[in-house]
């Protein structure tokens, strides 16, 4: 099977730089910059280290309008040290300001919800229908400026809501919850639309894995109601780091890219921003919705295995890593070997003592080879099959 069973929600195409978020694109990988963004030199060789590893977009915190000037500077730096790589302005507090001349200079622009205009705790228990509208009147204010600039630019913008973040309008409302976020949202698109801009990507992040999944799935029926088809953009916020935050994230994102749901994604790590592109490569190859490296299928072994099979994976991966257009199955007997192998391209499958059996698709090539001969065997049959590459000539 080459692809899982899902009805993707299809979405409309925003263009942001010479990326395509939505619609038939491929799902676009992004990270953020962890350098201050006064330190323009810094931020620039960042931006480059990541577009190498893989970052297709990548975003730039502007908390600042002192460092709204800054993005300036950081844009022309890459294109005169590098080339022209997509980015994000991230605008928190003084949202508009900070916004307008951002959107001039940056691809897209990310708004949060719930800090774009900001507000004292008042501390109200419930609000009237003329304290609401009044509230709304003010996010259409200050919000117009913006998108006026994003639509003469031709620069995209998020509405990134944030769980720990909403209005202290809509958690009196709707309470801490997805739905929530779900109305914080609709709030921003509405606005948009009323301007006919619509050059809009839409995240509903949480820290609370179940809280991410339950928002996201509700912004799709809310859409689908509305008429709506905006791109998502997902990830768990906050998720830490090490082992525990690539589950956070993977289970977060993995789960609503399996319902056809999500068009860019972010896997959040405390750590070197870098780490997280292997994590968002890895997570889409695994679900078949995109391919950058071989795809490695390898047994956990158990009794009936006679010969070494964890140093053999690692010989596979090692030799046969840059052909990403090939998947290739190390397995541990017959018993469950050719069933559990039956979509590699090619596999190595125990046979007796340290000897293993060579195969194509599930065609017998090679039986009895000794364990120690198999990575040549195996390189053999490729090149003979014309689809071996040299490496770094993929």
């Amino acid at each position: 099977m080459d692809k899982l069973i899902f009805t993707h929600f299809k979405t409309r195409p925003v263009k942001v730089g010479h990326l395509t978020i939505g619609s038939n694109a491929p799902v676009v990988v992004q990270t953020m910059c962890t350098e201050h963004t006064e330190n323009v030199p810094a931020v620039v060789e960042q931006i480059i280290s990541l577009h190498k590893a893989g970052a297709e977009l990548i975003r730039v915190t502007v908390p600042s309008l002192k460092d709204a000037e800054h993005v300036v500077e950081i844009k022309k730096l890459l294109k005169k040290k590098y080339h022209d790589v997509p980015l994000v302005a991230d605008v928190h507090h003084f949202g508009s300001e900070i916004a307008v001349k951002t959107a001039g200079v940056m691809d897209k622009i990310r708004i949060n919800p719930g800090l774009f205009v900001f507000k004292k705790p008042s501390g109200k228990l419930e609000y009237s229908r003329s304290e609401i509208e009044q509230e709304l009147a003010e996010i259409e204010k200050a919000l117009l400026p913006v998108i006026d600039t994003c639509k003469k630019h031709g620069t995209a913008m998020r509405i990134g809501v944030n769980h720990g973040s909403l209005s202290e309008r809509l958690k009196v409302m709707y309470g801490d919850t997805p739905q929530g976020m779900v109305e914080s949202a609709v709030e921003y698109l509405k606005i948009c639309e009323r301007h006919n801009f619509r050059d809009l990507v839409i995240s509903l992040k949480a820290s609370n894995v179940l809280v991410m999944i339950d928002a996201n799935r509700l912004m799709v029926e809310r859409m689908k109601k509305e008429k709506m088809n905006y791109p998502l953009h997902l990830g768990v916020t906050e998720a830490g780091a090490g082992q525990s935050g690539r589950i956070k994230g993977v289970v977060g994102i993995g789960t609503l890219l399996a319902e056809g749901i999500g068009d860019t994604i972010r896997v959040s790590l405390s750590e070197d921003p870098i780490n997280e592109i292997s994590v968002c490569y890895d997570l889409l190859q695994t679900l078949k919705l995109r391919r950058t490296k071989l795809e490695l299928i390898g047994c956990p072994t158990c009794g009936r295995t006679r010969y070494n099979l964890p140093p053999m994976l690692t010989k596979v991966e090692k030799e046969f890593s840059h052909l990403n257009n090939l998947s290739i199955a190390v397995m541990g007997c017959i018993v469950n070997g050719p069933g559990e192998m039956a979509d590699a391209d090619y596999g190595i499958m125990g046979q007796g003592p340290n000897t293993v059996a060579v195969f194509r698709g599930q065609t017998l090539i090679k039986p009895n080879v000794s364990q120690d001969q198999a990575i040549e065997v195996l390189r053999e049959v490729i090149q003979k099959d014309g689809k071996w590459l040299e490496p770094g000539n993929r």
